[in-house]
């Protein structure tokens, strides 16, 4: 049997969500970011990794880019719809190609909470909805609509079922390896 982990960085509290369903159906152990030492990541077969996107970033990452993982997937948590978002430019930030070639990573929708948002947080929506704002309508990316839409309000767009695809590329790499 495998010994999988998986490790969320939360501010608001949807990468927890996100991180704790994944952990409850596949009967992994669960770390908040802070909770786990770069050396534990040596003891699992996998790792799952889960992390906000701010500012182009991925939250708390590197945990995993500069400290070894037998195998390593990440899911990302944000505002925009991953559906029709690039995230192409997080990721090339955050990953080496090399990194980027031996994991498998997915996109899920978050919320937010504007009435919890921090100082820091709430003046860097207000720039990007009024930079967003300033746009014709057909330059407007979704990710600027998802900030027009969202600001000021408690969104939230958390869904278990956009964790089925994880879920089930796990169960299939276990009972390939079960049968190895």
């Amino acid at each position: 049997m495998s010994k999988i982990v998986v490790i969320y960085k939360s501010k608001y509290g949807y990468t927890k969500k996100y991180a704790e369903w994944i952990a409850q159906e596949l009967d992994a152990a669960l770390f908040e970011h802070a909770n786990i030492k770069p050396a534990q990541l040596s003891e699992y077969d996998l790792v799952i990794y889960g992390g906000g996107l701010y500012a182009g970033g991925i939250n708390g990452i590197k945990i995993v880019t500069k400290n070894p993982c037998k195998a390593l997937i990440v899911f990302t948590v944000g505002l925009a719809d991953p559906k029709i978002t690039d995230y192409t430019p997080v990721l090339e930030q955050s990953f080496t190609p090399e990194q980027l070639a031996g994991i498998k990573v997915l996109h899920l929708r978050g919320g937010v909470d504007y009435a919890k948002l921090g100082f820091i947080h709430k003046g860097l929506l207000a720039v990007v909805k009024k930079a967003a704002d300033k746009k014709p309508l057909a330059e407007r990316t979704s990710e600027d609509c998802a900030i027009i839409e969202a600001y000021g309000t408690q969104t939230d767009f958390t869904d278990k079922a956009a964790l089925v695809p994880l879920i089930e590329y796990v169960r299939k790499e276990l009972r390939m390896n079960a049968c190895s």
